[in-house]
């Protein structure tokens, strides 16, 4: 048996068994390359379960690349929050404003030109073309890395540029070109149902007889990574301050997490504080003016707040004032009532939902 042909009958396996095992899922109806854009960008960091009825969301408001483009950045990101990873958001919204300026608003359906719009890599691009267009271009995504890197047992690891490339270069050579939408969507299904990171089905796996990391009783041992990446601590201390109806956002620079977001006044310490430390913190004062004219309270103390390098210990104060402060220029006046408009980071919207303020129906 010619190699070629071993890996063909690879990708008719995996194809049969995703006729008969995939999820019936709302972008798997459709080869708008709009919608299959959205959902792969909302699925990169969300599970499916949580990120159906974000996509149902996001569609219903922004059907079509034209509206998204036309969209205010505000509203995108208030449609995106609960996801996390807002550059994801704003990514798709410069990209949608690309594909209006210089595409007549017209997804483009060739590889190159896709790969070069604002947030889309190689797999992106590669799921898009082959998902729309059928086009021979393999995705290579957290689940394939598991799948390939177990029935080749290779032990590159996949958080190299050299692995990278080798997975890269096998998934092309499993790839059926003329069947490479059911191909690609086959090889991610089967790692997201079957060839899972821990305890896989090995006895009902439509490729058992290939893999050879089952064969060597290696399957535990692969994929191979590298190393992690060294977390951050971090400690937010809000201020949720409120002047009779009144209340203080600003919104989050560049070159940070969670750009473009609201937040209430933030003191960021180097440890966690308790609360009588943080009142005769320099930066209290500069938020709160005179503290013997407050009402203080602790609102909410120790969220942990996990991101992929970075975790966040937040804890929230209300501050009730008698007179007007006199805030930086970064901070804005707004009616609290008014809230539920501004797109804020999961970690506010919890502390929103805690106090129960009704605004976030």
């Amino acid at each position: 048996m010619l190699f070629h042909e071993k890996d063909l009958i690879i990708s008719e396996l995996l194809i049969d068994w995703y006729r008969k095992n995939k999820r019936e899922l709302p972008w798997r109806d459709t080869t708008d390359p709009y919608v299959i854009w959205i959902s792969e960008i909302i699925l990169q960091q969300t599970r499916v379960a949580q990120g159906i009825d974000y996509f149902h969301r996001f569609i219903e408001r922004f059907p079509n690349v034209g509206s998204l483009a036309a969209a205010a950045e505000d509203e995108v990101l208030k449609y995106w929050q609960g996801l996390g990873y807002y550059s994801r958001a704003r990514n798709l919204h410069q990209a949608a404003k690309t594909i209006v300026s210089d595409y007549q608003g017209i997804f483009p359906s060739d590889y190159a030109a896709i790969r070069t719009l604002k947030g889309i890599g190689d797999y992106t691009a590669a799921a898009i073309t082959s998902f729309a267009w059928n086009q021979p271009y393999p995705v290579v995504d957290g689940n394939v890395f598991r799948v390939l890197s177990r029935l080749f047992a290779l032990d590159t690891p996949i958080d190299t540029t050299k692995g990278k490339k080798q997975f890269t270069g096998l998934a092309h050579q499993i790839l059926n070109p003329l069947r490479a939408n059911l191909h690609n969507q086959a090889i991610m299904e089967l790692g997201a149902l079957q060839c899972v990171p821990k305890n896989p089905d090995c006895m009902s796996c439509p490729l058992q007889a290939q893999c050879l990391a089952f064969a060597s009783q290696t399957v535990a041992s692969f994929p191979v990574k590298q190393g992690k990446t060294k977390v951050r601590n971090r400690y937010f201390n809000y201020l949720f301050l409120r002047y009779g109806d009144k209340t203080w956002l600003r919104r989050r620079g560049d070159k940070d997490i969670w750009e473009g977001l609201y937040e209430f006044p933030l003191i960021e310490t180097e440890q966690a504080l308790p609360a009588d430390a943080l009142l005769i913190h320099p930066d209290f004062q500069t938020f709160t003016g005179n503290p013997e004219q407050l009402s203080v309270s602790v609102a909410l103390t120790g969220v942990k707040h996990v991101l992929s390098h970075q975790i966040i210990y937040a804890s929230f104060y209300q501050i009730d004032l008698s007179e007007m402060p006199q805030l930086p220029d970064t901070y804005q006046q707004i009616d609290m009532n008014e809230l539920e408009k501004y797109p804020v980071s999961r970690l506010i919207h919890i502390y929103l939902e805690k106090l129960d303020l009704d605004l976030l129906e």
